[in-house]
Formats: structure tokens, sequence, C-alpha cells
């Protein structure tokens, strides 16, 4: 099959597009500065890997290894300080450990822990016994691997039985050109995630893992092999198959389960030149609109599914780059309409103030929609645009772009996508519908 391959690229001042059938483009601008970039073809292109090693021991830095690390990083000085960070947190727990191993016999603490592991398992079982035996299904696709211009099918089949649940992820799309694939260990975890979005109380430990079986072919998208690549793993790939955990299980568990939410992380990478900051390289992200529920509204700008962390804070991107943020704001109608309406997605401006700089783009639902449930409407895909030499564009991979070399004057805005709508409109109070309009979130509907 000839399938057309496309990346965007700035020249002179000039967007060019690349098109050929091989996915191999002309150099134009180097390793992507943070490694998460929407045009990897292979792990190699990721940034650089290392094997489990040593790199302290008895207490001493392995210096010739930590100069190999920090001459393959941008901001070398800062990396340093975030690995120093590590390594003492690090230290303050093997201090708290030794603590508690001072205070009690050996075995008496490893007696705990086995008993911590048994007490989360017969929870994790007990609740698995509140569903209904059967098979529940859920499926969904991304817009493109951001290589090859062509959807992907996320599609998972959850079997319960008694007090153990199967997940079977075999009907999803094969592993893919682009980075959109996801390595067994986090396809793993973003399914038990998932079961901890629904039943959050449950303690985290081995023990909770016990009454879960997986089918997940390798060769399949949610187990690669080896050097497909997986850059996009954490914000993307995983975090949707969150949401198909709790789109599967939303029909026998309303009360505990939203509406679809945004699941993209919009992850922006960008490192440059400044006059006024140096050389620099920053990652951030943002939130989107989560899904109605049973019992209110959905959150509006709520972070991703896969992790509690939210977006650096805009004063401190202004400080740490050189780029200026004209807009931060609720991003209005993009919220499902239901008897609980869907949180709002938010639209984000940004230039860049002085010096060059490259920008990359790795996203997604720029096509596919967060549900709705129960008769609630879905919520509006995520909608980004560039703004180069004097010119605005979408991305011909709609929420992808690589490398984007941007000057002073030059930006993008971001419109994250908003969540599901539960239960039909028909339900809604009219006083809500009414108070989102003078909140100018919703337009007034014309009888």
């Amino acid at each position: 099959m000839d399938v057309k391959l496309v990346k965007p690229y700035f020249r002179d001042g000039k967007l060019t597009m690349l098109v050929g059938n091989t996915g191999h483009w002309p150099d134009v601008g180097g390793m992507t500065p943070g490694g998460f970039t929407p045009a990897s073809t292979d792990v190699y292109q990721e940034g650089f890997r290392m094997p489990p090693v040593r790199l302290m021991s008895a207490g001493v830095m392995n210096e010739d290894l930590l100069n190999v690390m920090l001459l393959n990083m941008r901001s070398a000085n800062d990396r340093r300080g975030d690995l120093a960070a590590q390594i003492n947190s690090l230290d303050v727990g093997t201090a708290g450990l030794e603590r508690l191993f001072d205070h009690y016999p050996r075995d008496t603490v490893f007696r705990c822990v086995e008993e911590l592991k048994l007490r989360s398992e017969q929870l994790m079982r007990d609740c698995i016994e509140q569903l209904p035996d059967g098979k529940y299904s859920f499926e969904d696709s991304f817009d493109n691997d951001g290589v090859v211009d062509l959807p992907l099918k996320i599609a998972l089949d959850i079997t319960i039985e008694g007090s153990e649940m199967t997940f079977d992820v075999s009907r999803s799309s094969g592993e893919c050109r682009g980075p959109f694939n996801c390595p067994l260990s986090s396809t793993i975890s973003a399914l038990l995630i998932g079961m901890k979005h629904i039943f959050p109380d449950i303690p985290v430990n081995s023990g909770c893992f016990v009454p879960f079986h997986f089918v997940i072919p390798e060769g399949n998208m949610y187990n690669p092999r080896p050097p497909k690549p997986v850059s996009a793993t954490t914000t993307e790939t995983a975090q949707r198959l969150i949401g198909a955990v709790l789109g599967a299980l939303a029909p026998i568990a309303p009360q505990s389960i939203p509406a679809g939410t945004f699941c993209t992380g919009t992850n922006i990478g960008i490192g440059g030149t400044s006059p006024s900051r140096g050389e620099y390289v920053n990652m951030f992200f943002f939130g989107g609109g989560y899904g109605g529920s049973i019992s209110c509204d959905g959150l509006t700008n709520g972070s991703t599914l896969v992790s509690t962390a939210r977006n650096t804070s805009i004063e401190v991107l202004e400080h740490a780059t050189p780029l200026l943020f004209t807009q931060y704001a609720i991003r209005e109608q993009s919220a499902g309409a239901g008897k609980h309406r869907g949180g709002y997605g938010i639209e984000v401006a940004f230039r860049l103030r002085d010096g060059e700089a490259y920008v990359t783009l790795v996203g997604d639902r720029g096509t596919t929609r967060p549900h709705g449930l129960f008769g609630g409407n879905p919520g509006q895909p995520a909608d980004h645009s560039f703004h180069v030499a004097g010119k605005s564009f979408k991305a011909p991979f709609l929420t992808k772009i690589d490398r984007l070399y941007i000057q002073p004057g030059d930006g993008v805005v971001l419109r994250t996508p908003g969540g599901g709508g539960y239960g039909a409109i028909e339900q809604r109070d009219p006083s809500l519908i009414d108070q989102d309009v003078a909140n100018e979130l919703e337009k007034a509907v014309v009888a």
C-alpha cells in the first residue's frame, strides 16, 4: 500500500511540506529537544539509552559514567542538579528505612509487608466481586502515529469472573511506524491505573495486582518489539488505555465512572538559544476537560489521567524560557452537553520573545472526541494552530509537529479537548444552563 507521509518544516521563512512514502526525512534540526517527538521511527531517535548500571557505589559517584550521560544532554548543568535532587531524595528514604529496621526486628517488618500485600489483594478482590461477571468492551482510536497518516485502533476487552479480571488488548492495532507504541510494562501499569481510578482507596502494592490477568500479544501496539519508537507512551498511548478501562466498565459501575476525559497530554517541547536566557530546554503540558459524572459536571482543566502532575506555572515558564504567554483561558463551548456537562478544555497562546528555537508538539484527539455517557454528548476535539513568519497554519498531523523552527514573534495556540457529557441534555437543570451562558462558557440557544 502506498501511504502518503507528510512532514512540515520552515526554511528561510517558508513552510515546506515534505511528501514521500518512505518515512525518512531530510535532517531539519537534529535530535528533538527533550526526546519527545512524533516523528521518530525507531527508539534510537528518541534519546540516550542506558541499561541498569551503578551510578554510585558505596556512596561514591561514578564520575566517568556521569560525564558520558551529561555530554549527551542539553542544559547539562540543569540535569546535574536534577540528578543530585533525586540522589538526595533516595538518601532520605534510605535513612527512614534504616530507622524502621533499627526500631523493629527484621522478621516483624517483613511479616508486616506480607500482611499489607495480602490485605491489598483481598480488598481488590472484594471490589471486583462487586461487579457482575461478563465481558465488557470499549473502542477508540488515535488520529495517527505521527509518521503515517492513518488512525490506530484502541480496543480493550475485559472479562470478569468472580474476583478475577482479564484484560485483552489483542484487537488493538499492531505496532506502528511512529512513537505511539507502548512497552508492555507501561501497558500493564496503565490498565491498573484505570482500576485505581475506579477503586481509589485500595493501597498500591504487589498484592493488589494478583487478581489480574493480561492478553497482550507481542507485536501489538501495546507490546511492541524493539527497536520500535515509544516516546508518546506516557502522555498518549498509555493514557488512552486508562480511558478505555473506564469506558469499558462504565455501564456496570456508573456510580464511580464519569464520561470520557480529554486523555491527551498536549506535550510541548522547546529548545533554543536566547540572548536573554542563553541555551535552554523545557517541556510542559496542559490539562483538559474531564467527563461529567452521576453527581456533577466534569472538572475543567484537569490533570492527565496517567498522573496528578499539572503544567508548570506560566510565570516559571516565562522566567526559564524566552516565551510570552498571551492567553491562558477556559476554552468556551468545548464541553460535551448533558444532564451533567463535561469540563472545559483550555486555550493557551504563547510566542517567542527573542533568539531562535525548535518547538515540538506530541498530542492527539484532533479527530476523536471524548465520549458521552447515557445520552450525553461528546466533548470537542483538540484544535491547535501554529503562527510562523506572519502566517497561520494547522499541522498536517493535526496534533503533532516535530522541530518547528520559530523566531521572535512566532508562536503556538493550543486548544485542548473538553470532557464528555453525562446523561441527556433535556435532564439538565435550566438554571445551570443559564449560569454557563452568563459566564460566557456557552452561547444562548435561540428558539
